[in-house]
């Protein structure tokens, strides 16, 4: 899985899962965790950066 390891020397693992919206589309969910799921990705997707919030805890966004 993604690891990042964040300025207070925490751990995160970068998970997807992907949702039915209720105009029935299909939605991708990225979030972080602390532990290490069965949703885990590898990488970052394409065309997004990760950044750190002023709390520690990353976030995906947009590159560019």
């Amino acid at each position: 899985a993604y690891e990042f390891t964040n300025s207070k020397g925490q751990k995160y693992y970068l998970h997807a899962q992907t949702r039915t919206s209720k105009t029935g589309k299909p939605r991708t969910l990225h979030f972080f965790s602390k532990e290490i799921k069965e949703s885990a990705i590898e990488a970052v997707p394409a065309g997004y950066t990760v950044a750190e919030m002023a709390t520690g805890l990353p976030v995906l966004k947009k590159a560019g």
